[in-house]
């Protein structure tokens, strides 16, 4: 088992800057590609960003590309996620991930989730 641990969420402006940390334990981070999605209630989760255990290879929704950037630093078992010029839109719930075998990008190939943390976004 891996645990999933997101910090970072909260209250901010549109145009303002967040940082989500995802702390993982329990299993071998370094071999996990790790993901960050989204969720606002009715919808389904969406994919945010995702950095490629393998490769280093990222990932990111159209939606985000230029604005958010995910990163890990595999000797303190996080990833980030910083988000920049943050929009109305962007309010959700966000969701660290861990995939061990997948292509990064499909939430149902996802091994372990976080239990999220609240992003809102005023205007």
């Amino acid at each position: 088992q891996m645990q999933l641990a997101e910090s970072g969420g909260g209250l901010v402006q549109a145009g303002g800057s967040l940082r989500l940390s995802c702390a993982a334990s329990g299993r071998t981070f370094a071999r996990y590609t790790m993901g960050w999605f989204r969720q606002v209630p009715g919808k389904e989760r969406e994919f945010v960003a995702a950095i490629m255990w393998s490769s280093g290879t990222l990932y990111y929704a159209d939606s985000v590309k230029g604005r958010f950037t995910i990163s890990r630093d595999n000797a303190k078992n996080t990833v980030y996620l910083q988000m920049n010029s943050l929009k109305l839109e962007d309010t959700a719930v966000y969701y660290c991930a861990a995939d061990r075998f997948g292509n990064g990008r499909e939430a149902g190939e996802y091994d372990y989730w976080g239990q999220g943390t609240q992003v809102t976004v005023s205007s």
